[in-house]
């Protein structure tokens, strides 16, 4: 079954420890990204996990794989459930990561690695000199990813029914860019609602906005997870 995350897009622990309160019974799983993290520092992972509650550090590490090492063994000793690098680091970089969560027991993070940001699109992809498409390229870098001991990847709902097939059914698959229909899609280019992320094989459902600035966050996020369980039980 899918499993739904709310990313907490505040700027301060005490509106996390106010969010995680109101979201309390509905959601147990919290994406922490590089914005919060950087305002206030693992002190906000502690304050999620006390909670009971389980953490997506979701920093996009990207860096020489002896800093990226060693920045897993401190995930690891917050207790964080989830990391990121990017897929883009290179094969090096990847496996650093890889071993570092090995190396840190049964508890440790697992680790995914970024492919293509929901936020970019084939002229970016252009620009920036690569001459796949996006879906060319989510492949290429998931590959690359599993092939270096990544768990899995991050990619849009737009191209996850591709890479399940492609990773196989063990692979973790996780899907920011999901929007309830009718919702604004914001800054992302490339998304789908819950319903299509969980046809299509997506493991984590990576939901912000949505929830966070809903009128009542918890019935929000109920919401997006009963679609979830229709559509896994359909």
């Amino acid at each position: 079954m899918a499993e739904l995350i709310v990313a907490l897009d505040v700027a301060s622990q005490r509106e996390v420890e106010e969010a995680v309160e109101r979201l309390d019974g509905a959601v147990d799983f919290y994406k922490i990204g590089l914005e919060l993290f950087t305002a206030a520092g693992p002190s906000v992972v502690r304050a999620v996990k006390k909670r009971g509650k389980r953490v997506f550090l979701d920093l996009k590490l990207h860096d020489i794989p002896r800093t990226v090492e060693r920045t897993v063994f401190s995930g690891a000793d917050l207790g964080v459930d989830l990391m990121t690098v990017h897929a883009s680091g290179g094969s090096a970089m990847i496996e650093a990561a890889a071993d570092a969560a090995r190396h840190c027991g049964a508890e440790a993070p697992k680790i995914l690695a970024v492919t293509v940001l929901t936020s970019l699109d084939q002229a970016d992809l252009t620009d920036l000199g690569v001459n796949r498409t996006p879906v060319q390229q989510v492949e290429a870098l998931g590959r690359l990813a599993l092939d270096n001991g990544a768990d899995g990847i991050v990619c849009s709902p737009v191209e996850v029914a591709r890479m399940r097939v492609l990773l196989g059914g063990q692979a973790l698959l996780c899907t920011p860019g999901v929007r309830p229909a009718g919702s604004d899609a914001g800054d992302q280019k490339r998304i789908a609602t819950p319903s299509a992320a969980v046809r299509d094989g997506s493991t984590y459902l990576v939901v912000g906005r949505p929830v966070m600035q809903a009128a009542d966050p918890c019935a929000a996020a109920r919401a997006i997870i009963a679609e979830m369980t229709s559509c896994a039980e359909a």
